[in-house]
């Protein structure tokens, strides 16, 4: 791990609200190719490096099934931005049980994307103090930013995130190639409805993995 990204972690992690006898909700949000999963998984060291418990929630573990994500085309970015995360489950295993007033009796997932298919996850017990790290896209829309105890958005112009997801899925390097304008216009819809990075505790210039920079 870089030096300026364990420095910028440890920020991230003293800084984070803790409810030592309850549960704290944090967000990761970022578009496709951003660097969420890694970042999270990094966040979530720092956090038990300072003894603090920490469950780590993928959204994509919450995504709708084929049929739903492509009701309005397989290319669509309007389905893209509004058909992509099955909210309601979401809500239901994780949001709710580490809200205020929950009992931290979470469900790591809803759906296999892998499989398209519906999966019947553990229920599992979070123990008090434990902070819950949301990773996925489209955290900090309107129903769900207030969800957040804190949050940080992963900033990363498109070009990158292209570049990442074409080593990554196989996907055009360009962003404006057509194969890519359900992904990218998608997002931007969110740009427009969300402003993000105006809603995020943290902006986060995630462009060099190894040395983000914090807005």
């Amino acid at each position: 791990m870089g030096t300026v990204l364990a420095l910028l972690l440890r920020q991230l992690a003293a800084e984070t609200p803790i409810r030592p006898e309850g549960f704290t909700l944090v967000a990761v949000d970022g578009v496709d190719g951003s660097g969420k999963t890694t970042f999270a998984a990094a966040y979530a060291e720092a956090l038990l490096a300072l003894g603090h418990p920490v469950v780590l929630i993928h959204a994509d573990d919450f995504l709708n099934l084929r049929a739903v994500r492509h009701c309005r085309g397989s290319d669509s970015p309007v389905g893209f931005w509004l058909d992509t995360y099955d909210y309601v489950a979401l809500e239901r295993d994780v949001l709710i049980p580490f809200g205020p007033g929950g009992d931290g009796g979470y469900r790591a997932a809803a759906t296999d994307h892998r499989r398209d298919a519906a999966v019947d996850s553990p229920l599992v017990q979070a123990r008090p103090g434990s902070v819950c790290i949301v990773e996925g896209m489209f955290l900090h829309r309107r129903e769900l930013a207030w969800r957040w105890a804190y949050s940080v958005f992963l900033d990363v112009p498109f070009t990158e995130t292209a570049r990442r997801m074409a080593a990554r899925d196989g996907t055009p390097r360009d962003p404006g190639h057509p194969g890519m304008r359900r992904y990218v216009e998608g997002q931007r819809l969110y740009f427009a409805d969300s402003k993000p990075w105006l809603r995020a505790t943290r902006v986060v210039d995630n462009t060099d993995p190894l040395a983000p920079i914090v807005g």
